[in-house]
């Protein structure tokens, strides 16, 4: 039998989930658990007919679109979640992101069962191989991918760590979202665009709740700290955001949407800004009614606060509604709001 050598560690605890570590936790662990979903249960051969009437620009878009995402929710299980668990104390807050990041897999094989059923094995190849070398795509994981192996492991380089995983689910994936909503929103590949809800109600939760974590950790720095904060996450938005504007260039340009998606690439980064609580870097725009009725269309209607989705019947936690969904941005919770 092995022999027990005390060491000064303390002593490891048991999850308590009677007393909770804070007001937050338990509430998006069950949120979580309540929409878990598998995209096996979405009939994507639905969409096989629609598929075949869309031509050849329109399904390069989609397709590699939905291929960087893929890349993006692989980073994000295989490096975000794992580098955010590890620093973070407490483990219902652990346990919710290792949740966060076993529903990132989940989004990654979605995106790859998508190229299954609408392309060939070489066709599938092709584009995988397409992720490997678009410079932009490339340059946005590895920039990302930097800051969660930095090994600054103090408040201030965990809350960059947090900072880049709420730039991905809140703002970066929305590039690659846009086109299939846009269909979805006129009625095409519903049942992809399904998926894709699923996946964007996923990820709009996340991000919200890794900027709880990130404004309790800025909340804690003093002045000097705040501000190289501030200036930090001000030129990594305007870095990142450069960068997307080229990538949007690549994807959209053969279907001439590339403003409207940088328009939406805008929105989105305030987004972001309001949950992390920084000072919005773009002006209020507003974005395709198209898109905002695609995240809206299912086969019925969906209610992203008391159900998975229009497949899904079972309900979620209660203290959540649609209409926080609406304006559901972390400082509420942060002032008490659950």
């Amino acid at each position: 039998m092995p022999t027990y050598n005390p060491t000064n560690r303390a002593p490891f605890s048991a999850t308590n989930w009677s007393e909770p570590e804070d007001h937050f936790s338990s509430t998006f662990y069950e949120k979580y658990t309540s929409q878990l979903w598998f995209p096996e249960e979405i009939p994507l051969s639905n969409d096989a007919i629609v598929w075949q009437t869309l031509n050849d620009d329109e399904r390069w878009t989609y397709i590699h679109a939905s291929a960087g995402l893929n890349a993006l929710d692989t980073l994000q299980g295989e490096v975000g979640m794992p580098a955010l668990r590890g620093l973070v104390e407490g483990h219902i807050r652990k346990a919710t992101l290792q949740f966060q990041g076993m529903m990132e897999d989940i989004h990654a094989r979605s995106y790859s069962l998508i190229n299954r059923t609408f392309l060939s094995t070489s066709e599938e190849r092709e584009v995988f191989e397409w992720v490997r070398q678009q410079p932009q795509l490339q340059y946005k994981i590895q920039f990302i991918q930097g800051v969660f192996h930095d090994p600054d492991v103090s408040p201030l380089g965990l809350w960059k760590k947090m900072v880049v995983s709420c730039m991905l689910e809140t703002a970066l994936f929305y590039s690659g979202f846009f086109y299939p909503l846009y269909l979805a929103g006129q009625g095409k590949m519903v049942s992809a665009g399904e998926i894709f809800n699923l996946i964007i109600l996923d990820e709009a939760v996340h991000g919200v709740y890794v900027a709880l974590l990130a404004q309790e950790k800025y909340a804690s720095f003093n002045e000097a700290e705040q501000a190289y904060a501030k200036a930090w996450y001000n030129e990594t938005v305007q870095t990142l955001y450069r960068n997307e504007l080229v990538y949007t260039e690549t994807l959209y340009a053969r279907l001439d949407l590339v403003a409207e998606v940088k328009r939406f690439l805008r929105y989105n980064f305030n987004v972001l800004a309001d949950n992390l609580d920084m000072p919005r870097a773009f002006d209020d725009e507003e974005i395709n009614p198209i898109v905002s009725n695609g995240i809206r269309t299912r086969g019925t209607t969906h209610d992203f606060f008391s159900s998975k989705g229009s497949s899904y019947a079972k309900m979620s936690v209660e203290s959540l509604t649609e209409g926080d969904f609406e304006g559901l941005f972390a400082g509420d919770f942060l002032e008490g709001r659950s």
